[in-house]
């Protein structure tokens, strides 16, 4: 291995703290790499806040352009959640991956998200315990659906009709009697930004407390009651008007000048997000994150600020959030229970020639950035260690944490490699690795399942890659399987087997339509694929939104959403040893309704569209309800 080929993040991490004491510092083992031991990784506690504000001026000063902040930022930008995965070990980790089979009584059971991880929850547009299916309808309204009678139960409209382009609601989370709505709200002059609604279903749904904070939601993640909420934020600064200047024109050096001077005269309090709560009685609380909170790794811009807050949905309010931020960007967020990762790398600089390099002119890599934190229980999560590795990820189904390491898979210029991280004191420290996965193409999906990896990387062909990632300091790939088109994701069905659903394409790498194929990687060494189903001209919302896959491994019925020219769709298939078969489709009453979602309750398929909900026989796919949203 090429110690040149993986930069750790190895000089220091801050942690700025209010609280004085004496800077403590813990040195980390040595690297495992040929070329010698990484760096130690600190973590240093500062005296005061004002040693925090010194480094956040000085890092935003050289990052911010005769335009603001990178990327066109002046204050904070925002908008609803949006998103962008031995043979021994995969084969009984298939079995309970994937979308969670629950018994919500004796004799029924259920299916819930598609989840990367199990017992590691995700926010959707759809949720049910069994008893009862809420979603997020039209407008932002909460909708529960008695699944027994088929009927709604109760609606709670959650965005004002006159302020419906300023707030809204997207996506929830479900606890016992709890769901927390994940949203926006520019509506209120005091905070703008990220809002988390607690809605009480117990009865009729009511509001039972919010919480407000600077930014926009980046993603969430849930064990047991308790949700951890991503937030990201910019410092807000008033720069000067410049708004009427066309680029390329005027006093460049004067206005970097003056935006500079600007963010040399900030206080504090410009980057630090403020977060509001107000409980059932209507009480509002209102604060900042504390610096004691954040944490600053060694190399960082000073322009974005991601925050973790902490939420147990059987308590009796949201409280604060407890909220702790580390001075970094961040798009992916991946947990399997006891740790949380954030994963942030610098591809929007190459938006535009402009972003393209640094202040000085320099190049910006190819790397991401990954911060650790342990979120055990319901305590406030715990900033334990960092690391960088080159390339970029395609999503969340990147990252694996197995045996306590980390597998990250990325895609460099020329080629992708699957890293190997151990944590080593603070840092996120280089086991192993195994790269030249599709020379000259991408990753299109991903797949960790035990200590086997699944990467698909496409140009004009798919090669599948299996890999044997039993020995950390030594995974290695051991098969490979070409074929046209693409998966676009990955899902494990248990006995050896892969589904995936992708496009399929010609020999010149041109897409020809809807692509699911069942791959058989019990041999690692020879995998193959043994039926595929293809519908011409056809996409699916499941190929870049996992939550809209549904696989049902008890009568093996696999449901996605298409588009095609006949219209959308939900395309029902029975996925048996060896073959895939269509066993239907289902189309709901509204005409161009596209269905986003399907679940299983007892023997009912349900599938919900912004237009309602419909409930299909679960062998027969016979019809039997149609719930209209108002």
């Amino acid at each position: 291995m090429n110690r040149a080929a993986v930069t750790l993040s190895a000089a220091c991490l801050v942690l700025a703290g209010c609280t004085p004491g004496p800077a403590t510092a813990e040195k980390a083992g040595p690297a495992t790499q040929p070329a010698g031991p990484a760096p130690a990784l600190r973590l240093v506690a500062y005296d005061s806040c004002d040693d925090l504000l010194r480094g956040l001026r000085t890092a935003t000063q050289e990052a911010v352009t005769p335009w603001g902040l990178p990327g066109g930022v002046r204050l904070f930008s925002g908008g609803p959640l949006t998103r962008a995965g031995g043979p021994e070990a995969a084969a009984a980790q298939a079995d309970t991956a994937g979308a969670a089979e629950r018994q919500a009584g004796a004799d029924q059971a259920y299916s819930g998200t598609n989840t990367h991880e199990a017992g590691v929850d995700e926010p959707d547009m759809v949720k049910t315990d069994g008893r009862r299916i809420v979603t997020i309808t039209r407008g932002g309204t909460l909708t529960v659906v008695d699944a027994a009678s088929r009927k709604v139960a109760g609606t709670l409209a959650l965005s004002g009709t006159e302020e419906q382009r300023k707030a809204a609601a997207s996506e929830l989370l479900l606890s016992g009697d709890r769901a927390l709505v994940l949203g926006y709200d520019y509506s209120d002059p005091r905070l703008a930004g990220a809002l988390l609604t607690l809605v009480d279903l117990a009865g009729a749904p009511k509001v039972v407390g919010s919480y407000r904070i600077d930014g926009t939601l980046v993603d969430a993640r849930q064990v047991g009651s308790v949700a951890r909420v991503v937030i990201r934020s910019s410092p807000q600064f008033d720069f000067p008007d410049f708004a009427n200047i066309v680029d390329g024109d005027g006093d460049e050096d004067g206005r970097l000048a003056a935006n500079r001077s600007v963010v040399a005269a900030a206080p504090i309090s410009a980057w630090l997000p403020r977060w509001a709560t107000v409980d059932a009685s209507g009480k509002r609380t209102e604060g900042r994150v504390d610096c004691g909170a954040v944490s600053l790794p060694d190399t960082y811009s000073g322009t974005s600020m991601l925050t973790i807050a902490t939420f147990d949905l059987a308590a009796a309010a949201l409280g604060t959030g407890d909220p702790v931020s580390v001075a970094a960007d961040g798009g992916f967020v991946y947990a399997n229970g006891p740790s949380l990762y954030i994963a942030n790398d610098e591809r929007w600089r190459t938006v535009s020639p402009m972003m393209a390099v640094r202040a000085g002119g320099t190049p910006v890599a190819q790397r991401t950035q990954l911060f650790k934190f342990a979120i055990g229980g319901a305590a406030r999560p715990r900033y334990v260690a960092a690391g960088e590795v080159p390339g970029w990820l395609l999503n969340q189904y990147s990252l694996s944490e197995w045996d306590g390491r980390l597998r990250v898979a990325t895609t460099g210029n020329d080629a992708s490699t699957v890293y190997v991280l151990e944590q080593r004191g603070g840092a996120l420290a280089e086991a192993g690795r195994v790269g030249g996965l599709g020379k000259g193409e991408r990753i299109y999906s991903v797949r960790f399942i035990g200590t086997a990896g699944y990467v698909v990387t496409f140009r004009q062909t798919d090669p599948l890659y299996t890999l044997d990632l039993s020995d950390p300091a030594r995974p290695r790939a051991v098969g490979e399987l070409k074929i046209t088109g693409y998966s676009a994701y990955l899902h494990p069905a248990g006995g050896g087997r892969l589904i995936g659903v992708g496009q399929e394409a010609n020999e010149k790498g041109r897409v020809q339509g809807l692509q699911v194929s069942l791959f058989d990687v019990h041999d690692m060494a020879a995998p193959a694929r043994l039926a595929q189903f293809q519908v011409p001209g056809a996409s699916s919302p499941a190929e870049f939104d996992p939550h809209a896959f549904l696989y049902w491994p008890a009568s093996g019925l696999l449901v996605v959403p298409t588009y095609a020219g006949g219209g959308p769709k939900a395309l029902v298939l029975t996925v048996a040893d060896r073959s895939l078969a269509q066993a239907g489709a289902i189309t709901h009453p509204v005409q161009q309704s596209g269905i986003q979602r399907s679940l299983v309750i007892g023997g009912t398929l349900w599938t919900l569209s912004d237009q309602g909900l419909q409930a299909n026989d679960l062998a027969t796919l016979a019809q039997q309800a149609w719930i209209a949203f108002s």
